[in-house]
């Protein structure tokens, strides 16, 4: 092991491995992704040989993993209320074949964590809304469920969020926005105490009923009622650095007021759009409103740099005779659009700068949802796994099965292989370095 007391051994290594890359885009892929396996693997075994801590290298790692994350913009909800879904199992390959990396479930199924251990895709749990009394009395009982519901799958399955209830304040009983907050801080303090607050996120997602107006997005404020419990709860997640999640749906809003919505504003299609006198700002696309709405009303009440992420929209592809707007065409246009729109990373009029992310709902078909025939047809894949409508993803297809695990090559063409080896050599080389003493 003289190796390890020579630190020209490890730049002779990492040369080695930039030199074998070469220049053609093939190659370059290529060794960078087996560069980057091997590079890893040869530091973990060292700093085991030196009797240094492996916990630096998992640093480096998680801190890889973020900046990887913090790229993102479009992910999918997976919501579960049907009785003929896909195995977790064949959600994975579906999910991977369509470089879908990022969902949320609307609670901790073991059975789905499991599942989706080693694929990469990033999660957040929901804890849900009849669980939040119970949370709310102790930090003790927060933990309970942390430790069996999240630390038990870590880090194997990745999952990086706990959305506290789902639109809780604007409706349901007024006990429920009593405890809200108390909850989400008993998650918080446990996830602090065993060390994942760096890695779990708290939320909690809200609906448009939080607001009083949202028309024209200058005008938006929080409803009277809802504010004496919204900004308590901004406040938490301000200081713990935590977005603030909106259920955003023009389907909604079209459906309600069809006569006064022109139905290609709301499907990302030509149109004239509307004008913000206030801001003097213009709108073409009703998703990007409301989304605008929502950081106009943060900034009123003080909050003018926090994040507002899309925690659901989406567009149902039937519905009753009742609801205008709902058909498998409108809900092709609006998902393929928006997923245009989100591939752009840009911001929106009012903040140009904050690059705009949201989760599609929903990823199925769920036949067991309660109410209109809407709810049940928000998915962008029938049960079978087959495509709703086409907007350019892939179905589960038995006698074709897309391959559940993507191909380095596959990683690499997503962009961030490419853009962040050579800093993970760096950062591996630096943790080296440092571990040996050198």
């Amino acid at each position: 092991m003289a190796c390890l007391q020579n630190k020209y051994c490890i730049l002779f290594a990492s040369a080695f491995m930039l030199k074998k890359t070469g220049t053609s885009p093939p190659l370059f892929y290529k060794w960078n992704a087996l560069s980057l396996i091997t590079f890893v693997h040869l530091i973990w075994v060292l700093l085991s040989f030196s009797g240094s801590s492996s916990s630096s290298l998992s640093y480096v790692l998680l801190a890889f993993s973020a900046a990887h994350s913090a790229t993102w913009t479009y992910g999918v909800n997976y919501g579960r209320i049907a009785d003929n879904l896909p195995a977790p199992e064949s959600v994975v390959t579906l999910l991977k074949a369509n470089k879908i990396n990022h969902i949320r479930i609307y609670d901790a199924d073991h059975g789905v964590l499991q599942a989706f251990k080693g694929s990469g895709i990033e999660i957040i749990v929901g804890l849900p809304n009849g669980y939040l009394t119970d949370i709310s009395i102790g930090e003790d009982r927060a933990m309970n469920w942390i430790k069996e519901n999240v630390q038990a799958f870590l880090p194997g399955t990745r999952i990086r969020g706990i959305a506290v209830g789902n639109e809780i304040l604007g409706g349901g009983s007024l006990e429920l926005w009593e405890v809200l907050l108390p909850a989400a801080k008993n998650v918080y303090s446990a996830l602090y105490r065993l060390g994942l607050n760096d890695t779990v996120q708290v939320s909690s997602p809200h609906s448009e009923a939080v607001f009083a107006n949202s028309y024209p997005p200058s005008a938006c404020i929080f409803r009277p009622e809802v504010l004496p419990f919204m900004g308590p709860l901004l406040q938490f997640f301000s200081m713990i650095g935590s977005p603030f999640y909106i259920n955003a749906y023009p389907f909604l809003a079209y459906k309600n007021d069809p006569e006064h919505i022109d139905i290609n504003y709301a499907l990302f299609k030509d149109n004239r759009g509307i004008y913000d006198a206030k801001t003097k700002l213009h709108y073409n696309s009703m998703f990007e409103a409301q989304v605008d709405a929502a950081y106009v009303a943060l900034e009123k009440v003080g909050f003018p740099k926090m994040e507002v992420i899309v925690s659901e929209t989406g567009w149902a592809s039937r519905g009753d005779p009742d609801e205008a707007g709902a058909t498998a065409k409108n809900a092709r246009n609006y998902n393929r659009n928006l997923r245009k729109r989100l591939a752009k990373k840009k911001g929106t009029p009012f903040r140009p700068k904050m690059v705009v992310r949201a989760y599609i709902f929903a990823l199925f078909n769920e036949n067991l949802k309660p109410g209109a025939t809407s709810e049940k047809n928000f998915g962008l894949f029938k049960p079978d796994g087959s495509i709703s409508y086409d907007i350019g993803f892939t179905g589960l297809v038995p006698s074709a099965a897309p391959s559940s695990l993507l191909s380095l090559k596959d990683i690499a063409a997503q962009g961030w292989l490419r853009s962040s080896y050579s800093l993970i050599f760096m950062a591996c080389a630096v943790v080296l370095l440092q571990s040996l003493g050198l």
